[in-house]
């Protein structure tokens, strides 16, 4: 058993090797590489000796015995083992988790149908709870070999948030008063309607138009009370707990500055106990600006040992007019489209979508497009087939993940919303490569400034090119952080992403990646013993067979003069 064909191109240096193994090549030996990258042909070479055959089978006899499974995810790897590398789903999948999917069972069940962000809404629930959670989740990932990243969602500024103090949704009648009050009361009274911030009615006048959730019903504002406002309804609907509400005068949204911090004590106390439990991703809500964005990482690296991504969610019009910066600023984006949908008209929701996907995309950035995804299915086990063209079309502009949040939260259907995400994403990406898509992701921008960046963003560019042209079978990184696996995934390659790291942090941060699986296993300072035993180990897994072609990108400082350069390209053969 031996990997050939080895094609090395490493900063305009070609390495050759030993070339006395022959072997039958099943990848082009004359590539064109464009982005300004040089022709080179393969050279060959014997990556295995005995000595390191018996040191493979050491690790695989000791993985097998401590059950680490070379640190893949069992889900993925049974999505391999039944679709083949070419079907395994590059879109993830986010899932908010809530009362109907907090056992252990159930959590298990939603990682088992491709579940790869487990996000807490930090809004809802106690403390206790959102531990035990979390708890559930670590052990499900070390007993059950997922790989299942935990995301906590800041509650954020809740001045325009409003709760009519029932459990459950109540129906609003055309015509009916109601009273919106700043006053603290336990429980609920009848047309009474509790508002989070005691200025919330500052520069309202009468015959205002009062809306909640962006349309599920909306008010006339008839008489101030001091700060409360009594309105009249005007279009009926459903009043959800905890409701956004916002106004308008003439049909235009009225912009208020209540001077208040993106984060409050709440939230503080929140960051602080998702830094000691150990979360991925902490999600900011109402993010105005990119300061904000960049004071939350700067106190959560000097706190936490460990890498831990900040994500700005774009959900108010002052995150849109700086979309730019906040997304430079932050470590991902999330499209909160429902709150989004209340501050802008809804018909500029695609188009807005769109734009903040190419943005994110832009600057290397993974961006979730959430809210109302399949929210029939909060109530109902199949979604309306708008809905799927609704799923279908994030997937076609290249989204790096879904977001399910009442569908899974509270919805009796979550795991058959879970099935639908991957039935359609896994659909259009099939039509995408089909229809060779990727030739119009052309144009990057360029990020990198300095030299050591920008080689490293045109070596991934080439690779992409080089993955695309030739047809490989999988694209293999081999990073300590991650950037260039980011940087990959950046380009939308027709082949799966596996991304090796013995960094547990980065594992965890690029399963929000478009296309990346992340591999944890040990790297020694050895590239070429990194390649030969993790190549011998998959294969030994029956994960890449006979033929199969892989283009390795490497990403990790050499230990010898005489090693290839750290950063490189290579193609090799499995035989």
């Amino acid at each position: 058993m031996a990997v050939a064909s080895d094609l090395v191109l490493s900063r305009g240096l070609i390495i050759t090797k030993n070339p006395s193994i022959s072997f039958k090549s099943h990848v082009s030996v004359t590539p064109i590489l464009s982005k300004g990258c040089q022709t080179v042909k393969p050279k060959y070479c014997n990556l295995r000796t005995k000595a390191q055959a018996a040191e493979v089978q050491v690790l695989i006899d000791q993985e097998n015995k401590h059950g680490l499974s070379l640190g893949f995810d069992a889900v993925s790897e049974g999505e391999l083992r039944e679709k083949g590398l070419l079907g395994l789903r590059k879109t993830k999948m986010v899932c908010t988790i809530g009362p109907a999917c907090c056992s252990k069972e159930d959590l298990e069940k939603l990682a088992m149908g491709g579940m790869n962000v487990a996000r807490l809404n930090m809004c809802h629930n106690t403390r206790e709870w959102h531990l035990d959670v979390i708890r559930k989740i670590k052990q499900l990932n070390h007993e059950k070999l997922f790989c299942v990243s935990v995301m906590i969602d800041t509650e954020g500024s809740q001045i325009h948030v409003v709760d009519h103090g029932e459990p459950n949704s109540v129906k609003v009648e055309e015509d009916s008063i109601w009273l919106f009050t700043a006053i603290k009361f336990e429980g609920s009274r009848p047309f009474t309607v509790k508002a989070n911030y005691a200025g919330f009615s500052e520069g309202i006048e009468v015959g205002d138009e009062l809306v909640i959730d962006g349309g599920m019903a909306s008010f006339e504002v008839i008489e101030k009370v001091g700060n409360d406002l009594r309105c009249k309804c005007t279009d009926p609907g459903v009043f959800l707990p905890r409701a956004k509400l916002s106004f308008r005068r003439n049909g235009i949204l009225v912009e208020r500055n209540h001077g208040l911090p993106t984060l409050s004590k709440k939230d503080w106390d929140d960051i602080e106990f998702g830094i000691a439990e150990g979360v991925d991703f902490i999600a900011m809500s109402f993010v105005c600006d990119a300061d904000s964005v960049r004071h939350l990482k700067k106190y959560v690296s000097g706190k936490s040992s460990r890498s831990i991504k900040v994500l700005a969610k774009i959900e108010n019009l002052e995150s849109l007019q700086k979309l730019e910066e906040i997304v430079e600023a932050s470590d991902g984006i999330m499209v909160a489209r429902g709150d989004l949908g209340v501050d802008i008209p809804l018909e500029q929701i695609p188009t807005v979508q769109e734009i903040i996907i190419h943005v994110c995309r832009q600057l290397n950035k993974p961006v979730i497009v959430a809210s109302q995804l399949l929210e029939s299915m909060v109530e109902y086990p199949t979604p309306t087939r708008a809905e799927v063209a609704d799923v279908s079309e994030a997937v076609r502009q290249y989204a790096d993940a879904l977001m399910l949040s009442g569908e899974s939260a509270i919805g009796p259907f979550g795991q058959k919303a879970v099935s639908v995400l991957q039935m359609a994403s896994s659909r259009m990406e099939l039509w995408s490569r089909e229809e060779n898509r990727q030739s119009a992701l052309c144009g990057q921008r360029q990020l990198g400034e300095s030299l050591h960046d920008r080689i490293a963003e045109q070596i991934c560019n080439c690779a992409v090119d080089m993955a695309n042209n030739l047809g490989v079978d999988a694209i293999f990184v081999y990073t300590k952080h991650g950037h260039m696996a980011s940087l990959l995934s950046r380009n939308r390659p027709n082949p799966p992403i596996f991304a090796f790291t013995n960094d547990d942090s980065t594992r965890m941060a690029l399963n929000l990646q478009w296309g990346v699986i992340p591999v944890l296993v040990n790297l020694s300072d050895d590239m070429e013993t990194n390649i030969a035993k993790t190549i011998d180990l998959i294969k030994m897994k029956g994960m890449v067979k006979y033929g199969d072609a892989v283009l390795v990108v490497l990403d990790l400082t050499p230990a010898h003069v005489t090693s290839t350069a750290f950063q490189s390209i290579q193609v090799k053969t499995i035989v």
